[in-house]
């Protein structure tokens, strides 16, 4: 079979954007000999594709995991003694498949399934192997009975894949065994009634498979990598697998929840086991006394590389801001905030945190007031790196920052600041972490003489998210107690700020900033959402639907 084509992207890559991709080996599984497993390099292990920023340098704490991916080709056991060698050339496209899919993820591919017994078999195998979702091959023509049974067995997310090796048939030329080697579709509505009446959700990607060039024996031209349908299938493909990705991950993840809630802010508050129940997360409830019994016992060493960390993610403001409360960070705030941000790193790795929620009120003098005035440095430094840390006790918002960081798109959290009715725009951002991968230019930290609506004074980050394609992804809860996704594709823009220790961007939506502000208020969000770079409207619709939850995109 062709080797391996050109790699489908999520977002258009540009010049700060990096992406890791590879296939590191193809083994074979001792338990079914002969069939491929594929397994993804180290450097895959980061959802892709990874935006490069102001705080690419560091590593992430924590890589996220990748999709288990099954996969096996259908067609019916008749056809193999009516046409010699069609069974070979389906399985080469299977062996296609199984290559390609490993891109972004660890594949167990069972093969060829062609009668209601061996789909019983590659049920249990994908069970066994505890496979995240699993790609149906429609080969060739195949009764339902063929496949049903799998999916039965397997309770993985199904995705049928109606990859039809050629653009056109030769008409002139073709025989019965070459029609059967390119009619995959025609089994295709016989699965999804048969999926409807089982009560199972039918997915479906159709399109050209993508071959790089025509295997022997073929009658027509099967080279169509370049063409519009095949790369539109496989970008599908591969945001089903990151789908995926994220919700293995997901199920292996520890979020923090530090604190409590911004009292009074309804939208935000949740039911913690409803949140691990629909997710799969672990929700770690931690206490202020967590991370302040870590700060005497930071080092002059650790203090020096934090500062230094700190230098090369941030540049420094200077007292060139009209608001008289944001001001050059002293230097007592400066060694405060890394002090901080050391304790806070120790406490997401003693804890293995994935994520975090914080809120702290304070009492005024005493030393929680002074502790969590100095959390936003070293929280955006976590939540460049894989951590996303949302204030005001928002988990909801944690998990949106979340899953956006595992897809590589960024995830700041923000929420509606004001509309600037003469740019058409609606300016989203925040005081608190700023994810600075996703950075327009490098951050600046201002110093705050105070924080408005919370307790103490201390440093803050400025910023805003570069210009292009942009996506907001609000996570809500409805009346009946179940999470659901919001999202809303937009552009970032170019445009003044103010410099008053907040994140802002200006993003111009395809409604005006009223309709949108109407239509998105009408599907009940939480005030807060994670800023994303890229279209991501359909990436993130994939992920609720692995994840069983509602996605409205506005």
């Amino acid at each position: 079979m062709p080797g391996t084509p050109t790699i489908m992207l999520l977002t258009p890559v540009t010049d700060d954007t990096t992406v890791q991709l590879g296939i590191e080996s193809v083994q074979y599984d001792s338990g079914k000999a002969g069939f491929v497993t594929a397994r993804s390099s180290e450097a895959d292990r980061q959802t892709t594709p990874r935006v490069n920023g102001w705080l690419s340098a560091l590593p992430p704490i924590k890589p996220s995991k990748t999709a288990r991916i099954g996969l096996y080709s259908v067609g019916l056991h008749a056809y193999w003694d009516q046409f010699p060698g069609l069974r070979d050339r389906l399985d080469g496209y299977g062996a296609f498949l199984a290559e390609r899919l490993g891109t972004w993820g660890e594949v167990h591919h069972f093969g060829m399934v062609d009668t209601e017994s061996s789909a019983r078999e590659a049920g249990e195998w994908f069970s066994a192997r505890n496979v995240d979702i699993v790609f149906c091959h429609s080969a060739t023509y195949t009764t339902a009975s063929t496949v049903l049974p799998v999916h039965q067995l397997c309770n993985a997310p199904a995705v049928f894949l109606n990859l039809q090796p050629t653009a056109q048939i030769d008409y002139a030329q073709t025989t019965t065994g070459e029609w059967l080697a390119q009619c995959g579709a025609c089994a295709v509505p016989e699965h999804a009634n048969t999926f409807h009446r089982a009560g199972l959700s039918f997915r479906l990607v159709s399109g050209l498979l993508g071959l790089d060039q025509s295997p022997d024996g073929s009658l027509a031209d099967e080279q169509t990598s370049h063409r519009p349908e095949a790369i539109r299938a496989w970008s599908e493909i591969a945001q089903w697998c990151q789908a995926a990705a994220v919700k293995r991950t997901l199920r292996h993840s520890r979020f923090g929840f530090l604190g409590h809630t911004y009292g009074g802010m309804l939208d935000l508050y949740s039911d913690l086991t409803m949140v691990q129940t629909q997710t799969g997360m672990h929700i770690d409830v931690l206490e202020l006394g967590d991370l302040s019994r870590l700060l005497p016992n930071v080092t002059g060493e650790e203090l020096a590389a934090k500062r230094q960390e700190v230098e090369r993610a941030f540049a420094i403001s200077e007292d060139d801001s009209s608001d008289p409360i944001a001001r050059q960070p002293t230097e007592d705030q400066l060694v405060w905030a890394c002090t901080v941000a050391v304790a806070q790193e120790r406490l997401v790795r003693e804890h293995d945190l994935d994520a975090l929620a914080y809120y702290v009120h304070g009492a005024p003098g005493e030393l929680d007031e002074r502790v969590q005035a100095g959390f936003i440095v070293g929280h955006s430094l976590l939540t460049g790196r894989g951590i996303p840390c949302a204030g005001e006790g928002d988990l909801k918002t944690a998990l949106a920052m979340k899953i956006c960081d595992m897809l590589g798109v960024g995830g700041s959290f923000t929420e509606i600041v004001v509309v600037d009715y003469d740019a058409g725009a609606i300016l989203l951002g925040h005081d608190g972490p700023f994810h600075g991968a996703i950075a327009r230019q490098q951050p600046v930290l201002r110093g705050m003489g105070l924080y408005h609506g919370k307790q103490g004074s201390g440093v803050s980050v400025e910023a805003a998210v570069r210009y292009g394609p942009v996506t907001t992804l609000n996570v809500t809860q409805t009346v009946d107690g179940r999470l659901k996704f919001i999202s809303a594709e937009g552009i970032s823009i170019e445009g003044p700020t103010m410099k008053i220790g907040n994140t802002m961007t200006p993003v111009r939506f395809p409604r005006t900033p009223d309709e949108h502000l109407n239509a998105w208020c009408a599907q009940a969000p939480t005030h807060h959402c994670a800023l994303s770079i890229g279209h991501n409207a359909a990436l993130f619709g994939k992920v609720a639907d692995l994840l069983g939850l509602e996605h409205v995109v506005i």
